[in-house]
């Protein structure tokens, strides 16, 4: 390598781990900050020094699970979130092999218009989507929160690009020997669609897990209320304790973080797939 290569290769390290550290250095600040004293979590927060707590304490922990009812919160972000992801790999695969192996009329013209969907933002819908769910009785319930988002025009496409760039040829083997599309899909495709699977999955969960305007016009107990309308809540309730406010930040990021690190290879490989494919 020449000398202006290797001086061009540290200059880009160099660029790319400060726009790391700008995403990162928040993220440390509400961990730090979660095991503060509420009276130090904000002092001097521009020094270095006062950037890591002086000793580890849980008592921010703790005042989360004794202030509001957290435990009913994170069930309920598990639980909307992980039915829509499931669902939605069942419809949205399916959805997307059937535009991009099956033929039957119109198939092409309805392909156009769930690509079009994709720019639609949820704040386009809400409204009528609103008195819809009012009108079925579905408001304040689990139903209202996992139904409308379990076909997804941007999943559809991922699986569409992927399933696009697989072989052929053991589907028509399987087609000789008799097999139906679905067994096809279940028995050949699917197993070999791990990656735009994993891919799928990290998205809608990142999607869901933070959503916050669908839920807030929706719901109104605690029942049903997910982890981002717990926090706006917690936010609200006297005292204002940041240190509080942090550790539930925590433990909310927590799980997103675990989904991804388990399927971070799988999901890089899919991402990286279906963009070659499209």
């Amino acid at each position: 390598m020449t000398m202006t290569n290797i001086l061009a290769r540290i200059a880009l390290y160099f660029v790319l781990t400060c726009i790391t550290l700008i995403f990162l250095i928040p993220v440390g600040m509400m961990a730090s900050g979660s095991f503060k004293p509420d009276n130090q979590v904000l002092l001097e927060a521009g020094r270095l020094s006062t950037f890591f707590p002086t000793e580890l304490q849980l008592t921010n922990y703790h005042d989360v699970f004794t202030r509001v009812p957290f435990g009913r919160y994170m069930f309920n972000s598990i639980f909307i979130t992980t039915t829509i992801v499931l669902c939605g790999l069942v419809v949205n695969s399916l959805a997307g092999y059937a535009f991009s192996r099956l033929q039957w009329q119109g198939r092409n013209w309805l392909l156009v218009g769930v690509i079009a969907l994709i720019i639609i933002p949820l704040e386009a819908i809400a409204v009528p989507l609103f008195y819809e769910v009012t009108i079925l009785g579905w408001r304040n319930t689990y139903l209202v929160q996992i139904v409308p988002f379990i076909a997804n025009a941007f999943s559809v496409y991922l699986f569409y690009t992927f399933f696009l760039g697989l072989p052929r040829e053991l589907e028509e083997a399987a087609r000789i020997d008799g097999a139906k599309p679905l067994r096809i899909f279940t028995s050949i495709v699917a197993p070999n669609a791990k990656p735009v699977f994993a891919a799928v999955a990290i998205l809608t969960f990142l999607m869901q897990w933070g959503s916050f305007l669908w839920p807030l016009m929706v719901t109104h107990s605690e029942n049903v209320r997910p982890l981002p309308l717990g926090l706006a809540a917690f936010y609200t309730l006297p005292p204002l304790q940041w240190g509080d406010i942090f550790a539930f930040g925590v433990m909310m990021v927590l799980p997103v973080l675990l989904v991804f690190i388990i399927f971070q290879r799988w999901f890089v490989q899919g991402v990286a797939t279906t963009g070659m494919k499209g």
